[in-house]
């Protein structure tokens, strides 16, 4: 059984965001890229699950959709257990053409199901998993945060409102992963790192799309105020109480 896993490229949030001089792009000059964290928490198990002899998973693929400089990142994600690495090399300037762009790959393939972490952390917009899955005409199951295998049949748990929720799908799907799907992140070893070298990373030519929005502007958060020091507790309730009319 193989297994695709969608990768997002991201600033660190460490890293501080600039935009250029008219606030219409960003400003990528010193940004350190990483692994999208839910992103990062798919592949983990995915690999968790080629790793354990009592699952069908013999294969674990990344894909994602950017320019050449995403490369490092996907280069981790070989060094974390991925066997193959694809890069659709393009510039995505939505979700919309994201989603066009892999679902283009997608669909002549013989993956199992698709993962896709459940939002990027710097649009946060939540939304390629689904759209991926519509364009396909795979079934979609949001909020997924565990999976077992019954013999070779996939089991998906969700989280629920008042519970959890187990399914069984007849068919392709795109699992949207939430926080608990892996525990904490898998980090290479130093073999990991040197086997990455030589592992395939595929580079394809992304088809003809458009994006459905555009980016007008960008605007930083206001920033953050003086701090004020206190002497004591009285002085901190009065404080609380009649500046910042808290209690």
């Amino acid at each position: 059984m193989r297994i695709l896993v969608c990768i997002s490229n991201v600033p660190d949030t460490t890293t501080k965001i600039r935009f250029n001089d008219s606030a219409t792009q960003l400003d990528d000059t010193g940004i350190q890229w990483v692994i999208n964290p839910w992103d990062e928490l798919a592949l983990t198990r995915a690999v968790e699950l080629k790793e354990d002899s009592g699952s069908p998973v013999s294969e674990v693929t990344v894909i994602s959709v950017g320019e050449a400089f995403i490369e490092p990142t996907l280069r981790k994600c070989l060094a974390i257990g991925a066997d193959k690495a694809i890069r659709i090399n393009a510039n995505p300037l939505d979700a919309y053409q994201t989603a066009t762009l892999l679902a283009e790959y997608i669909k002549d393939t013989d993956f199992a199901f698709v993962i896709c972490g459940i939002e990027s952390g710097d649009y946060n917009e939540a939304s390629v998993g689904g759209m991926l899955a519509e364009m396909l005409d795979y079934a979609s199951i949001s909020s997924v945060s565990a999976i077992k295998f019954d013999g070779n049949e996939p089991v998906f748990q969700r989280d629920v409102a008042n519970g959890k929720e187990q399914l069984k799908i007849d068919g392709k799907a795109v699992l949207i992963v939430q926080k608990g799907f892996a525990r904490v992140p898998k980090i290479p070893n130093m073999r990991g790192i040197m086997t990455a070298r030589s592992k395939p990373l595929e580079v394809i030519e992304a088809a003809e799309s458009q994006p459905l929005v555009e980016f007008m502007t960008y605007k930083s958060p206001p920033a953050k105020g003086s701090v004020k020091m206190l002497n004591d507790a009285r002085e901190l309730l009065d404080h609380l109480s009649n500046e910042a009319k808290l209690i």
